[in-house]
């Protein structure tokens, strides 16, 4: 099944095994109200970590059973962190959501190494899907959240991780533009150069999963019409179903453009831990984190 909508990925969970999810410190409504939602879908069993008084109240407010989870006493956010990566390291857990946190506390608790869930040398980056009624598919973009200023070696690995993102969503050869203000190659203009040299190590097959292609001003990749115009002539050009940004800084533009002016759903989670993150934010709505939690459980192995 290839989703076209960011639902479409609840029917793919539905027919993968369940998942066991842990929320660090899941006391906040739209944390409890998207795990609770989850749940009643059949596609994960929920631990809760945090204060047990205060999850039971959120849970009252919204006319859930608290029994419907496993809660985990925490008395603040560190320990409630603390205790729910001890799961995915004892393995009672694979997967874990970000509830009322920091996402500072949040990430250093998931790169603790005494806790083993980033292999030595690995990379943890923000992968979102964003479905905007103006363009004719999801798209998956990559990295808005995490890595400020993406090395060389760091976007060839992001670029792993977005097609293989694709695939689970069922693009048998995602199409991967890799964004900067122009399609010259231009050496003073860093996004120019590292996309030149990506591009042809992808003509070396380098990315065989996955079309890659750039230098690509993001009119390029989205358009076909714009392509057409510059007589860009290219698998990706027009029709991008993943995007691979140069900075934190245009990558974060491009997404709170798209939830805040253009209404767009959205799912996000860290990859290149040993398990999925959901990594959302405090004000993300409660529909927010259920997608992001759905795109986890399809990322989980």
């Amino acid at each position: 099944m290839n989703a076209k909508h960011l639902a479409d990925l609840i029917l793919m969970a539905k027919n993968r095994p369940k998942q066991r999810m842990v929320v660090v410190n899941g006391v906040d409504h739209h944390s409890v109200e998207a795990a609770d939602q989850a749940r009643r879908l059949g596609i994960v069993d929920v631990i809760l970590t945090g204060d047990q008084k205060q999850i039971e109240a959120t849970c009252s407010h919204l006319g859930i059973d608290s029994d419907n989870f496993e809660v985990i006493h925490a008395g603040n956010s560190d320990e409630a962190a603390l205790a729910a990566v001890r799961l995915i390291q004892a393995k009672k857990a694979n997967l874990i959501m970000k509830g009322l946190i920091n996402t500072d506390k949040y990430m250093r608790a998931i790169l603790d190494k005494q806790f083993g869930l980033v292999e030595p040398g690995g990379l943890l980056t923000h992968v979102t899907v964003i479905e905007n009624q103006a363009y004719h598919k999801l798209l998956i973009v990559t990295d808005v959240a995490i890595i400020p200023f993406p090395s060389l070696k760091q976007k060839e690995i992001m670029i792993r991780y977005l097609i293989e993102v694709g695939q689970q969503l069922g693009i048998e050869k995602p199409k991967v533009a890799m964004i900067a203000p122009t399609e010259q190659i231009i050496e003073s203009i860093p996004s120019c150069a590292d996309a030149a040299k990506l591009r042809e190590m992808a003509q070396n097959s380098h990315f065989p999963g996955g079309w890659v292609d750039g230098p690509m001003a993001l009119d390029v990749a989205l358009d076909r019409e714009s392509a057409q115009i510059k007589n860009i002539k290219s698998e990706v050009a027009g029709d991008a179903d993943c995007l691979l940004f140069p900075n934190i800084d245009s990558g974060n533009v491009f997404y709170k453009a798209n939830t805040r002016l253009c209404q767009s759903e959205q799912a996000a989670v860290v990859v290149g831990a040993r398990v999925p993150a959901v990594l959302s934010s405090r004000g993300d709505s409660a529909q927010t984190k259920l997608n992001s939690i759905v795109l986890a459980t399809l990322m989980s192995r």
